[in-house]
């Protein structure tokens, strides 16, 4: 085995199965390799309080079925002309009917938190579809973290946290994966495999403008998902896949602040989206799925650029633009930070996160557009919505109401980004592959480091991606560990 020169203080360790992430698919990895025998320790990057990356906020629900062959149609469909391997393709769907009977299995309680149809039900396949089920059967709050959280600790398995991987270790003849150094400077040896779980790249403003062309968007989830295991991989030989491919969500993100919050506006649809120059670009209530849209025959990501939302004082009247945790658990701000929006939106007005003025100019000049076409954009919109048709972008007429009474106002909402999709492309055993095909011997991947999904992806689709090949890879590294329970010394122990 190589390893890097390092200081004499430096700490080594080992392991059958090194976990790098304790969200939902660190935390499947870890159960799987232990039930097969592997000793095993999970690093998390942060500390205990803030650990469980988008796990923890996330609504913690995945979805559920009973016809693999079905559900695997309709993954295809949601792929469209990005096609996955069909080995991919078959493990995600076997697997993911048996997400609810694993969980079960570790003495979890689950429900049904809600009657959730698909959200493409246009695409064949969708029939499978069956809804959400959560842990004690409901959404958000941190549940599904804590639940796994409490299997991990059930059965010794050790968490070290503050235990940030910056490079994997590789063997010197061979080029596979036996270990990883931490930003400490500790290695850790991994006698089957490194199972990467750490999230996404959303949290990296540098990735996100390579990837995914945005610039200052800010984030809905866990601040630790800066592509660690993506910048790890990739320095080794690994191929990408599908890293250009997101779910972000239509928010509103306070000045300066790095996490914005979803803006629902549920109760009354009086407001357009335009743009910067002041013109409407789109249907603003197509249904988005969770990151998609289908617009002009296309599924195109929405949201996808900066967009200014206007509406009217009814709007404004008819509750809150966020919901608070009450009504929806989830999110960074809501879950972590606590933060309750306010119910008729006057504090984040006061706050200067909302734009207000009496007239439509006025409004114009705060959001520096230009008032005229602000004018004529509100003018078309309302005169749709009293020939209760939108010629233009399409709009349902049982959407189409009005801006029809000062004061106005507007907020600008650059796509909020939730999690990005793509990362070291893996194969059905979870293992990273290099782009020849040819698998990294030693490292695997699962989780929002490298999802299954290319394009459009439904409900309940990432958690139960991240349980099903989390298992997966700590299996098959367990396995090539040849299971051996031998014990974790004492400086691999939580801390």
């Amino acid at each position: 085995m190589h390893l890097p020169s390092h200081p004499a203080d430096v700490e080594e360790f080992s392991a059958d199965v090194v976990i790098v992430g304790s969200g939902a698919a660190g935390a499947a990895a870890a159960i799987a390799a232990h039930d097969a025998g592997a000793s095993v320790v999970v690093l998390e990057k942060t500390d205990a309080a803030h650990a469980g990356g988008n796990t923890r906020v996330s609504g913690g629900s995945w979805f559920h079925h009973d016809d693999p062959e079905q559900i695997a149609t309709y993954l295809r469909a949601l792929s469209g002309e990005r096609t996955l391997p069909e080995p991919v393709v078959r493990a995600w769907a076997d697997g993911t009917r048996t997400v609810t009977e694993w969980m079960q299995s570790l003495g979890i309680e689950v429900g049904i938190p809600g009657d959730f149809a698909p959200e493409y039900p246009e695409l064949p396949g969708s029939d499978a579809y069956g809804g959400y089920r959560s842990v004690d059967g409901v959404m958000g709050a941190g549940r599904l973290h804590r639940a796994l959280t409490g299997a991990l600790a059930e059965r010794g398995i050790p968490i070290r946290y503050d235990a940030r991987a910056v490079e994997l270790v590789l063997d010197a003849s061979t080029g596979g994966v036996t270990g990883l150094r931490l930003e400490s400077g500790d290695v850790v040896h991994a006698r089957g495999g490194v199972v990467l779980a750490t999230g996404g790249f959303e949290a990296d403003a540098e990735l996100v403008r390579e990837h995914l062309g945005l610039d200052g968007a800010s984030i809905w989830g866990s601040p630790a998902c800066t592509g660690d295991g993506l910048r790890m991989a990739q320095h080794i030989g690994a191929d990408l896949w599908h890293t250009d491919n997101m779910m972000a969500v239509t928010g509103i993100t306070p000045p300066g602040a790095r996490h914005g919050l979803f803006a629902m506006m549920l109760r009354r649809r009086g407001y357009i989206w335009v743009d910067a120059a002041g013109e409407r670009f789109v249907n603003e209530t197509a249904p988005a799925g969770h990151g998609q849209a289908l617009i002009d025959g296309c599924y195109v990501l929405k949201p996808d650029r900066p967009t200014w939302v206007v509406f009217d004082e009814r709007t404004r009247l008819a509750g809150p633009i966020s919901p608070d945790a009450s009504v929806y658990p989830v999110g960074w701000s809501v879950v972590m930070d606590g933060y309750a929006w306010s119910a008729d939106n006057t504090a984040e007005i006061d706050a200067g996160w909302v734009l207000r003025a009496d007239t439509l100019a006025g409004l114009a000049d705060a959001m520096g557009v230009p008032p005229a076409a602000l004018a004529a954009s509100v003018t078309a919109y309302n005169a749709a919505c009293a020939a209760g048709v939108d010629e233009r972008f399409g709009r349902a007429p049982g959407t189409l109401e009005p801006l029809a009474d000062g004061p106005f106002h507007a907020f600008l909402s650059k796509p909020v980004l939730a999690w990005t999709s793509g990362g070291p492309r893996r194969d059905e055993h979870a293992r990273v592959v290099r782009p020849s095909d040819e698998p990294i011997a030693g490292l695997y991947a699962a989780g929002g480091v490298s999802s299954t999904y290319s394009w459009a992806k439904d409900g309940g689709f990432h958690i139960a991606d991240a349980i099903v090949f989390g298992r997966i890879a700590g299996g098959h590294a367990a396995a090539r560990a040849g299971a051996s329970s031998t014990p974790l010394p004492l400086s691999a122990a939580a801390r």
